[in-house]
């Protein structure tokens, strides 16, 4: 059987995606939609993706949980699944990533503690690189200093964070699905939110969405 030469005017050949690297933050009781579904929505369109965690190695795994919105007060918290980390948090160089990913949950909270986190997040800042942060993950922006002018879309408990670093938050619509982009920061208060908020970061990021 012989195949013909692509041709390059192919509108298949020119959908190519270019490979981009992103860097994902986690820590145990993550949030499991916010970490799973975007790490697996960055790999099918052909990113890598490095899932990393202070404290723990190439291997290992952090517990996730499962928070929902079940008419309460607040949303309700249940164990998730376990994720894998790929690669190992020591060995990050910010230099090597085209963008940064931060999910939600009760990790970001104990995460912001972490000098090191705050430097990799401010030097991604300092970088102009697209940052992708949803849910609790604006924790980790504000106790690094980088929401200052900016506007931030967050849960909505986390909004008085976003407002004493200096930023502006952003009001969950009433399905909590809207997305936020300010500059190199794109933003959305839940996990409802996927679709809208992984499509605007690729977009930032420059990769051809349809």
């Amino acid at each position: 059987m012989f195949f013909s030469k692509p041709n390059l005017k192919d509108p298949i050949v020119d959908s190519i995606v270019e490979t981009k690297r992103i860097l994902m933050l986690v820590g145990d009781f993550v949030e499991d939609y916010e970490v799973m579904v975007p790490f697996q929505m960055l790999l099918m369109v052909g990113h890598q993706v490095d899932a990393v965690c202070p404290g723990k190695q190439v291997g290992e795994t952090v517990a996730t949980a499962i928070h929902d919105f079940e008419g309460d007060q607040t949303y309700s918290e249940k164990r998730g699944h376990q994720f894998r980390i790929n690669y190992d948090f020591e060995a990050v160089q910010v230099g090597d990533y085209d963008g940064l990913v931060i999910p939600g949950g009760r990790a970001p909270e104990y995460l912001r503690l972490n000098e090191r986190v705050l430097q990799v997040v401010q030097q991604f800042h300092n970088d102009a690189k697209p940052i992708a942060a949803i849910c609790h993950g604006p924790q980790i922006l504000a106790a690094a200093g980088v929401l200052a002018g900016k506007s931030c879309c967050a849960y909505p408990a986390v909004g008085p964070e976003v407002s004493l670093s200096g930023g502006t938050p952003i009001e969950a619509s009433e399905s909590f699905d809207n997305v936020h982009v300010d500059g190199n920061l794109i933003s959305a208060p839940a996990w409802p939110a996927h679709p809208a908020w992984i499509r605007a970061f690729l977009e930032v990021l420059g990769t051809p969405v349809n």
